[in-house]
């Protein structure tokens, strides 16, 4: 049970460390703002963009994070980041990333963990 609680800790701390590194790009294109919402109750964590471009209302998940069943679940990802390879790098297995915007049968066909 130790390691349960270990993991999510550090997996917590992993993942609002690299969305906060992430959320330091502001779009070059209208008046934009980068919010981070960490829910850490719950394990669901976020970048929203917010704002005008063009006279338009931008409201945008960029980035959807959550923790379930001590995985690391990738359910959104709307920028360049390779969000699983620098998970990696940061020191989460292979096993404990989830590519949630995949259906199951072809998370079965990565490396990553199936969910």
């Amino acid at each position: 049970m130790e390691r349960l609680t270990d993991n999510l800790t550090k997996y917590k701390q992993i993942v609002q460390e690299m969305l906060r590194e992430y959320a330091q790009s502001k779009p070059a294109y209208g008046e934009i703002e980068v919010e981070l919402i960490f829910d850490t109750e719950r394990n669901h964590y976020q970048i929203l963009h917010l704002g005008w471009h063009h006279n338009r209302w931008v409201h945008h998940c960029v980035i959807h994070l959550s923790i379930k069943n001590q995985k690391i679940w990738i359910f959104s990802n709307s920028t360049e980041h390779d969000i699983a390879a620098d998970l990696l790098e940061l020191g989460v297995i292979k096993q404990d990333i989830v590519l949630g915007f995949y259906p199951p049968f072809m998370r079965e066909m990565s490396d990553y963990a199936v969910g």
